[in-house]
């Protein structure tokens, strides 16, 4: 299987979906301000630092779907894509997508982001498959906790392998888009990095390594 792999935040979208889902939760007022805007500006700081508990922010990210029914929190998510994410969509990342899957590349997003707001992004960027962090659900209950391999870091690599067992495939070829430094293990392990918009640590990564730095902005 030939992949063509990207990650979400600041790569196929402009804006962190994670850190903007939060601020339209404020905005919605669904949840306390000061406790959300504080938690979510520390943990996207611990990000950009790459030094961030992944579980710990997943948790913080589930309490919404524990403090409300799983409807309620689901129209708000669908307003959120349609009023935020949708107009961010790049014509150029939309087009990449599509020209890997004519020449035959299995397209897939792997995020940091939990899949409850991936999956609607990815629907929009028409790719294959998609992977991100799954809260883990107990009686019909989310718990806060996650199940699998956390999607950071060195747990793409691990969770694309997974992935890859699943379907009883092996990668002959793997081209991968990010923006981040956190991203480093699995443009490391691809055939082809592609770096886009990078992180000043990134940007001189891939300067090191001669990896190709593109945009997809219109």
């Amino acid at each position: 299987m030939e992949l063509a792999v990207f990650d979400l935040d600041h790569t196929l979208l402009p804006i962190d979906s994670d850190r903007s889902w939060n601020e339209f939760l404020i905005d919605t007022g669904a949840v306390d301000e000061e406790y959300y805007r504080a938690n979510n500006e520390r943990f996207y700081q611990n990000y950009l630092d790459a030094n961030l508990d992944i579980r710990a922010y997943q948790r913080f990210a589930c309490e919404v779907l524990q403090k409300y029914p799983i409807e309620q929190v689901t129209q708000w998510r669908d307003k959120f894509v349609r009023e935020i994410v949708y107009p961010k969509l790049q014509t150029k990342a939309l087009e990449c997508i599509r020209a890997y899957k004519t020449i035959g590349f299995h397209t897939l997003i792997i995020s940091a982001t939990n899949t409850f707001i991936i999956e609607p992004i990815a629907n929009l960027h028409g790719v294959d498959s998609y992977l991100g962090c799954e809260f883990e659900i107990i009686n019909g209950q989310f718990t806060g906790e996650l199940v699998g391999i956390p999607t950071y870091k060195e747990g793409k690599i691990d969770a694309l392998s997974n992935w890859l067992d699943s379907k009883g495939e092996k990668a002959s070829q793997i081209h991968f888009y990010s923006d981040s430094i956190n991203d480093r293990p699995l443009l490391e392990k691809a055939d082809q990095a592609f770096v886009v918009n990078p992180d000043h640590l990134l940007a001189e990564l891939a300067n090191d390594r001669g990896w190709p730095v593109i945009s997809f902005a219109d």
